[in-house]
């Protein structure tokens, strides 16, 4: 787990890079910049490799972007309405970066920061890879101070894990996403249109005109964000609102965690035979279908990332700060550290 590395900001700060390889061949590399996932190598059915992710060749292309291609997303991520919540009786100001709201953690959110990296060593030998960043008070309009810790794993049966945690000195909102954009055929393979998407959720949260969400838990059923059957994309983007994808609750009303993380989603390839299973104990999923790439970005296959060139499975909790939330609590507490699992098993058929 050697680091190469990969630029340097305007700051001076240097980024590098991690790889993590396993035995059957897949690896992934990480940035310390942003946590940034920029390569996942995964098998087809006869075995050939892939880059199964999307971004670019180099720094530049990271910090250009607004896609936040593989990045590390908080301390909220998704849109807070307002770009304010209100807390013990107090109402906090964020950062507003999304017309009157806030969006992914701010201006300069958790993706656009330098994390710490070190190698993290499991019992079981499986290579891992710790990346820690200290959130002051303050920043992004948020409160408290903030430790953060976000492990990715590479294991032998090709599961690439995300596991954070973080401690806080006052109570404050955290929720963390990996905001990967994944392309089973291969990146620059052209669109996502021919896979088959499957989202185990019965409820989910519309959202409006400006893609804020609506505060309302309504059925899929009989809606076009019903994706308890396996569904084409090519077929399923034409009934979303705004061929966008929407943000999905994944337990019912005052349901607690699941011990273990439990399957959310299902994804299949039929031309590569690659299919990915998404497991987490977060309270939410957001699926979105990369319909504001707009080409006009080369990924680091030299094609142009346009609409739907990529689709991300982001679990995280709901981006609503409040104690006892309708779909979760994401509250940190001095003393009781948050913790969080998600696992993007890769598999053919």
């Amino acid at each position: 787990m050697t680091p190469r590395l990969y630029g340097s900001l305007s700051s001076g700060e240097t980024v590098e890079a991690y790889t993590l390889k396993n035995r059957a061949g897949a690896s992934v590399e990480i940035l310390t910049y942003g946590g940034t996932v920029t390569s996942l190598r995964m098998p087809d059915r006869q075995g050939r490799m892939a880059d199964v992710v999307l971004g670019f060749s180099d720094l530049g292309g990271y910090l250009e972007s607004r896609s936040y291609c593989g990045a590390i997303i908080g301390r909220i991520a998704g849109r807070v309405s307002a770009g304010e919540f209100s807390m013990d009786g107090r109402t906090h100001a964020l950062a507003r970066n999304d017309h009157a709201n806030h969006l992914h953690g701010g201006h300069r959110g958790l993706d656009k920061r330098v994390w710490t990296a070190r190698p993290a060593h499991r019992k079981d030998g499986v290579s891992s890879l710790r990346l820690s960043y200290a959130s002051p008070d303050g920043e992004e309009g948020y409160p408290g101070n903030v430790e953060i810790a976000v492990t990715y794993t590479l294991t032998p049966s090709n599961e690439l894990i995300v596991e954070s945690e973080a401690t806080a000195d006052r109570v404050t909102p955290l929720s963390l996403t990996n905001h990967s954009y994944f392309n089973l055929a291969g990146e620059g393979s052209g669109t996502i249109l021919g896979h088959e998407m499957q989202i185990l959720a019965e409820d989910y949260v519309p959202a409006d005109d400006a893609m804020t969400l609506s505060g309302n838990r309504e059925p899929v059923a009989g809606r076009g964000a019903d994706f308890r059957r396996p569904r084409l994309l090519k077929e399923a983007l034409p009934t979303l609102f705004r061929a966008h994808g929407d943000l999905y609750l994944l337990r019912a009303p005052g349901a607690p965690a699941p011990p273990a993380p439990t399957l959310v989603a299902h994804v299949a390839e039929a031309g590569t035979g690659r299919v990915l299973k998404v497991f987490t104990d977060e309270s939410c999923l957001q699926f979105y279908t990369g319909a504001a790439l707009n080409g006009a970005q080369a990924g680091k296959s030299g094609a142009r990332y346009g609409p739907h060139s990529g689709f991300c499975l982001e679990c995280q909790g709901y981006p609503n700060p409040s104690p006892g939330g309708a779909f979760g609590d994401i509250l940190v507490r001095p003393g009781r550290p948050q913790r969080r699992r998600t696992v993007y098993a890769f598999s053919t058929a």
